[in-house]
C-alpha cells in the first residue's frame, strides 16, 4: 500500500480499501445507536434522551412542588445542552413520559394536551407546560452528593450524569422499548410495590431463584389495566431466560339488559393499543361479515374505556362471543419480552428477572458507598472547622490580640494554636456576632452531632451487612411511597391461563349457501346461493367446467390430485362468481404437469377411496384429508409411471373396480384396509394397462352407471363378484365405451 499523501494543510489522504472503510464506519455508528440511543441502562432503566430530559428539568428546578415551565423551554435545554437531535424527538420523549396510559409511573407531569388513548397527538410544545413528579425526583434523589459521575456534553461546555441515582426501579417498573442494530429490547412495565418486594426477598436471600422472585411479582402490570391470560409455566420461562411474551386481553363485564337481554361492556383495552383504531377494526369486520356473533359496537367512553358490545342473539353465551372478539381483534395483544440492556460496563446483553435486580440492587450498593464517601469528607471537612472554632473561643483574647496587631495574622494563628490553613482561615472570617457564648455552646452540640454522625457512617462503611439493611430500609420507603394507593396498586389482572372456551371456527364466518365452480383450466370461484344444476355459468374462450358442487361458506373443500395430495381450500376464501375467479394453483402448491381428479366437501364419519393407476388403493377417513397448508397432504402415494386417478365416497358395501383392459371385478368392501398415507393394496390385477375407474355401491340396490342421459343399474352381478385383486370378467353389454361409471 502506498505511502500516506500529507496535504498543505496538515490533513492526509490515505488509500483503504472501500470494505474496511465501510465496515469501521458502519460498526461506529451500529455502537452509537446501541449504546447513546436505543438500548435502555440496567441501572436507571433510562435511554440517553430521558436522562437528559429529567436533568435539564432538574437544572431547571422544576420540582414537584415547583410550579410548571412551558415544554418548550424543555426542549430547548435539552437540545442546546445535551441532546443534539430534533426538537420533535424530544417532545415526543417528553410526552410519553407524561401519558399516564403510557407510562405506569409517569416521569413528568403534564399541563394541557398530552394526548389520550384514542392515538390523538399531543399539542405543539408551546402549549402544554411539565415538571417532574415524585418518581422523577426519586431517581434524581442525592445526586448532588457525588453518587454518580459526570461527563462533558457534547459541546464540552457543561456538564450530565453518565447515569442517575435511581432509588426507584424504573427499568421494570415503567418497562422500556427500542431498536438498535442488530437487537432490540422490549419490556413491559411492572407494579413497583411487588419489584420492591421481590428486591427486598433477593436482599434476604442473594441465591432466590427466578421461582421464588416471581411469589413476589406474579407478572407485568401495565398503566392500563387488562387481564393477563399466560401460564405460569410460560411466565417463569420468560423471566429465567429475558426472552419471551405475555398475551394480554380486555377486560370485560356482562351488563343485563331488559327482556333478557344483555351487553358486553369492555372496561380496559390491552396496552399500547388505540381505542379509535381498535374500533374502527371491529367496525370493519363487522362490515365484511367476519364477525357473525356481534350485533354492534359503541363507544361511550369518557375519561374511563367504555366500550358497549351488542350480541347479533341473545342465545350467544358472552364468552364464546368474547372468544371470536379476542381471535379477531386487537382486544387481545400479545407483549413481547426481551430484556436486553446495557449493563454496569455499558455492554448490552439479555438478563433474566433476578439479574436485572441483582444489577440494581449492587448499583443502590455503590451509590450508597459513594454517598457515604461524600458526606464522611463533607463531616470532616467541617469537624475540622469546628475544632477550629473551639480553639479560638479557649484562647479568644489572644486570637483577638494577633488579628489586631499582626501584620500576617494567618501564619502566626498557624503557629501559635497549630491550626491548619483551613481553620485558620475560617477563624480570620468569623463574624464579630459569632463570639457570643451561646454560639459557642451551638458549636459544641454541632461539633457532638457531627462526631456520631461520622461514628455511624464509619460504621456503615465497615460493614457489608450494616450497608444493606440500610439499602433494604430505602427499597421499603420506596415501597411504602410508590407501591400503594392510585398509583401503586396492581391494575393488570394476573396469575389466570388462557381459559378453556370452544369455538368453532365457522362462527367468525357468515353462514350462506354457495356453488363452487372449478374450470377445466384450473379456475375456481363461488356463486352466492345453490346454482340449479341447469342454470348457464360463463367461462374464459376456451374453457369450461370441471367441477360444480354446493357447500356453505364455512365448508372446507377439498381438491384430490393425481399426484396424490390433497389440496384444502377454505370456501369463504374463494373469489366470487362475478369474474373469472382465480387458478387454483395460486392458492394451493399445485404443480402445473398435475390435474384435479376431483373437488369434494368432506363429510364428518364419512371414507373415500383413493386408487393409483396402478391397481393399488385403500380406505381412508374424511379428516385425513384435510390439511392446513398450502403444500397439500400426500395421502396416495405412488411410484412412477404410476398416477392417482380417483377419489369417491365410499358408502356402501361392495367395491366395483374397472380396468382398462374393460374386465370388472366386484369384492367386498371390507377387504379394503382403511388408512391415512400409503400405496394401498391390490384392487385389481393386470397383464396390461391399469385402473380405468372404481366405485362403492351397496349390492342389494345394484351397480349402477350411465349411458349419455339414462342411467343403467345391473341387479345380477353374481359373474363379476370374486375377490380383491383378482382380473375380473368382461363388461356387461351396452356398458359405456367411455369405460366410465360416469359419476
Amino acid at each position: 500500500m502506498p505511502d500516506d499523501v500529507i496535504l498543505k494543510d496538515g490533513g492526509a489522504i490515505r488509500e483503504t480499501p472501500l470494505s474496511d472503510a465501510l465496515s469501521e464506519r458502519y460498526l461506529a455508528y451500529a455502537m452509537s445507536t446501541i449504546m447513546a440511543r436505543s438500548l435502555p441502562d440496567v441501572r436507571d432503566g433510562l435511554k440517553p434522551v430521558h436522562r437528559r430530559l429529567l436533568w435539564a428539568m432538574h437544572q431547571l428546578k422544576l420540582d414537584p412542588a415547583s410550579g410548571f415551565k412551558k415544554c418548550a423551554r424543555v426542549v430547548g435545554d435539552v437540545i442546546g445542552k445535551y441532546h443534539p437531535h430534533g426538537d420533535a424527538a424530544v417532545y415526543e420523549a417528553l410526552v410519553r413520559l407524561a401519558q399516564d396510559f403510557a407510562a405506569r409511573y409517569p416521569l413528568v407531569e403534564g399541563q394541557g394536551n398530552f394526548g389520550n388513548i384514542d392515538g390523538d397527538n399531543a399539542a405543539a410544545m408551546r402549549y402544554t407546560e411539565a415538571r417532574l413528579t415524585e418518581v422523577a425526583q426519586a431517581l434524581l434523589s442525592q445526586i448532588d452528593e457525588d453518587t454518580v459521575d459526570f461527563r462533558t456534553t457534547y459541546d464540552g461546555e457543561d456538564k450530565e450524569p453518565v447515569v442517575l441515582p435511581a432509588a426507584f426501579p424504573n427499568l421494570l417498573a415503567n418497562g422500556a422499548n427500542g431498536i438498535a442494530v442488530g437487537m432490540a429490547t422490549s419490556i413491559p412495565p411492572h407494579n413497583a410495590g411487588e419489584l420492591c418486594s421481590a428486591a427486598l426477598a433477593l436482599i434476604a436471600n442473594p441465591k432466590a431463584t427466578t421461582a421464588e422472585l416471581l411469589q413476589h411479582l406474579p407478572g407485568p402490570d401495565f398503566p392500563t389495566g387488562g387481564v393477563l391470560v399466560e401460564s405460569a409455566e410460560s411466565i417463569a420461562e420468560a423471566y429465567e431466560t429475558g426472552r419471551g411474551g405475555f398475551r394480554l386481553r380486555a377486560r370485560w363485564e356482562v351488563e343485563k339488559q331488559k327482556n333478557g337481554t344483555w351487553n358486553v361492556v369492555v372496561t380496559e383495552i390491552p396496552y399500547q393499543v388505540a381505542k379509535s383504531r381498535l374500533i374502527e377494526q371491529i367496525a370493519q369486520l363487522l362490515e365484511e361479515k367476519k364477525l357473525p356473533l356481534l350485533g354492534d359496537v359503541r363507544d361511550e367512553s369518557t375519561d374511563k374505556v367504555r366500550l358497549v358490545l351488542e350480541p347479533k342473539s341473545r342465545t350467544v353465551e358472552p364468552a364464546v362471543l368474547m372468544e371470536t372478539m379476542f381471535r379477531a381483534t386487537a382486544l387481545e395483544s400479545r407483549i413481547p419480552l426481551n430484556m436486553n440492556v446495557l449493563d454496569a460496563s455499558r455492554t448490552p446483553r439479555v438478563m433474566g428477572l433476578r439479574d436485572v435486580l441483582r444489577a440494581w440492587l449492587d448499583y443502590r450498593h455503590e451509590v450508597l458507598q459513594r454517598r457515604t464517601s461524600h458526606r464522611l469528607a463533607a463531616i470532616a471537612r467541617r469537624l475540622e472547622v469546628l475544632d477550629g472554632y473551639l480553639i479560638a473561643y479557649l484562647n479568644l483574647d489572644e486570637v483577638i490580640r494577633i488579628i489586631r496587631t499582626e501584620d500576617e495574622p494567618k501564619a502566626k494563628l498557624m503557629a501559635a494554636f497549630g491550626l491548619s490553613d483551613i481553620q485558620a482561615e475560617a477563624i480570620l472570617n468569623m463574624r464579630l456576632r459569632a463570639l457570643r457564648k451561646l454560639e459557642e455552646m451551638e458549636i459544641r452540640r454541632e461539633h457532638d452531632r457531627l462526631s456520631k454522625e461520622q461514628k455511624g457512617l464509619q460504621a456503615l462503611m465497615a460493614s457489608e451487612t450494616r450497608r444493606w439493611t440500610a439499602i433494604g430500609k430505602e427499597i421499603e420507603e420506596t415501597r411504602k411511597k410508590f407501591g400503594s394507593g392510585a398509583l401503586g396498586d396492581r391494575r393488570t389482572l394476573a396469575g389466570s391461563a388462557m381459559p378453556a372456551v370452544t369455538v368453532d371456527e365457522s362462527a367468525f364466518i357468515e353462514k350462506e349457501p354457495l356453488t363452487v365452480i372449478l374450470s377445466e383450466k384450473g379456475w375456481i370461484r363461488a356463486f352466492k346461493g345453490h346454482l340449479p344444476e341447469e342454470q348457464e355459468v360463463k367461462f374464459k374462450e376456451g374453457d369450461g367446467p370441471a367441477f360444480r358442487l354446493h357447500c356453505m361458506s364455512t365448508d372446507r373443500l377439498v381438491a384430490f390430485a393425481s399426484n396424490g395430495k390433497a389440496y384444502t381450500v377454505k370456501a369463504e376464501a374463494l373469489p366470487r362468481g362475478r369474474g373469472d375467479g382465480q387458478p387454483l394453483r395460486l392458492m394451493v402448491e399445485l404443480p402445473n404437469e398435475e390435474a384435479i381428479l376431483t373437488l369434494i366437501v368432506p363429510e364428518e364419519g364419512a371414507r373415500y377411496l383413493v386408487a393409483g393407476s396402478d391397481g393399488k388403493g385403500f380406505l381412508v377417513e374424511a379428516t385425513e384429508l384435510m390439511a392446513e397448508k398450502r403444500t397439500g397432504k400426500q395421502v396416495l402415494v405412488s411410484e412412477a409411471p404410476s398416477r392417482a386417478v380417483l377419489c369417491c365416497r365410499a358408502e356402501g358395501d361392495t367395491v366395483a373396480v374397472l380396468g382398462d383392459n374393460r374386465k370388472l371385478l366386484l369384492f367386498p368392501m371390507e377387504q379394503l384396509p382403511v388408512m391415512t398415507r400409503g400405496r394401498g393394496v391390490q384392487l385389481q390385477s393386470y397383464k396390461d394397462g391399469g385402473l380405468a375407474d372404481a366405485k362403492v355401491f351397496t349390492r342389494k340396490e345394484g351397480l349402477t352407471w350411465k349411458l349419455g342421459e339414462r342411467t343403467r343399474t345391473e341387479t345380477d352381478l353374481a359373474t363379476w363378484r370374486g375377490q380383491r385383486a383378482g382380473a375380473g370378467k368382461m363388461v356387461p353389454n351396452g356398458f359405456p365405451r367411455s369405460n366410465s361409471f360416469g359419476e
